[in-house]
C-alpha cells in the first residue's frame, strides 16, 4: 500500500503545480538546480535511466526508479511520462520518505 501513498503524493504535487513531467523539462530543472527529486519509470530505456542517474548524481538530486510510464502519467493527469521532477522541498521529502520504506 506504500505504492498507493506515493501515487497520492505525486497527484497532490501535480495539483499544487510542483511537478515537471517529461525528460527535457526534468533535465532543465536538474541543470537549473530546481529539482528536489527525480522519479524515473521502471520501463524507461536503459539510456534514460543512466542519463538521469548520472545527472542526478552530479547535481546531488535524489532519484528513484518507480512505477511505469503509464502509471506515472495517469497520476499526473497526462499520458505516458518516463520522468517526473518534483521542485518542492517538502513534497519531495514526503515522497522520498515513502519510497525509502
Amino acid at each position: 500500500m506504500i505504492e498507493n501513498k506515493v501515487y497520492q503524493m505525486i497527484s497532490l504535487a501535480q495539483k499544487a503545480g510542483k511537478i515537471t513531467a517529461g525528460e527535457e523539462m526534468a533535465e532543465r530543472e536538474i541543470k537549473d538546480n530546481k529539482s528536489k527529486l527525480v522519479i524515473v519509470a521502471t520501463d524507461s530505456s536503459q539510456n534514460t535511466i543512466k542519463r538521469f542517474t548520472d545527472r542526478c548524481t552530479f547535481r546531488h538530486v535524489p532519484m528513484f526508479i518507480f512505477g511505469t510510464k503509464e502509471e506515472l502519467g495517469q497520476h499526473i493527469g497526462k499520458q505516458f511520462r518516463a520522468v517526473l521532477s518534483v521542485h518542492d522541498k517538502g513534497l519531495a521529502a514526503a515522497i522520498i520518505k515513502l519510497l525509502e520504506m
